[in-house]
């Protein structure tokens, strides 16, 4: 019983191989440096710069052509559909063309495929924003530190630097 009662207290694991000595290791990347595992506070660190930036983004347009730019009569009445919507275009885009986007390049991390060696596409892109979107995938990790929209989409966030 005790052995039963150890395994789930240990924590979560997606394989029944041995246990890894670092984040990353059953996935072949290294243990510290370029190519290795982003820590969840810079991650989050990258979604909270990418935030401000929608923000201001949408600010800026509000303040040159007004809210009714946006269809809205306030920077508040617009900013909750905006702000969201500005910050999964930015992340779509900025990952599918450049493999990171500006939170994650400030802070120097992106967004790698663990499948292949190609670029993460647009497809794998936009499931990521949308699970993100959604906050309980990127809670939701495993072994690695990926949350289940990296596992969905068979990527990782990687250190670039």
């Amino acid at each position: 019983m005790r052995d039963v009662a150890g395994s789930w207290l240990s924590g979560p694991t997606s394989g029944s191989g041995p246990e890894q000595k670092f984040k990353g290791e059953n996935l072949g990347l290294p243990e510290s440096g370029p190519g290795s595992m982003a820590p969840l506070g810079v991650r989050f660190g990258a979604l909270v710069v990418d935030w401000l930036l929608a923000y201001g983004l949408v600010a800026a347009i509000v303040s040159v052509g007004g809210p009714g730019a946006l269809g809205g009569d306030s920077l508040a009445a617009v900013s909750s559909w905006a702000v969201p919507l500005v910050w999964g275009v930015i992340g779509v885009v900025c990952v599918w063309l450049f493999a990171q986007t500006p939170g994650q390049a400030v802070l120097g991390i992106g967004t790698a495929r663990v499948d292949a060696e190609e670029r993460v596409g647009f497809v794998r892109s936009l499931v990521r924003v949308v699970f993100i979107f959604f906050l309980l995938p990127p809670l939701i990790q495993d072994e690695d530190g990926r949350g289940m929209h990296d596992r969905a989409t068979g990527t990782a966030l990687i250190r670039s630097r």
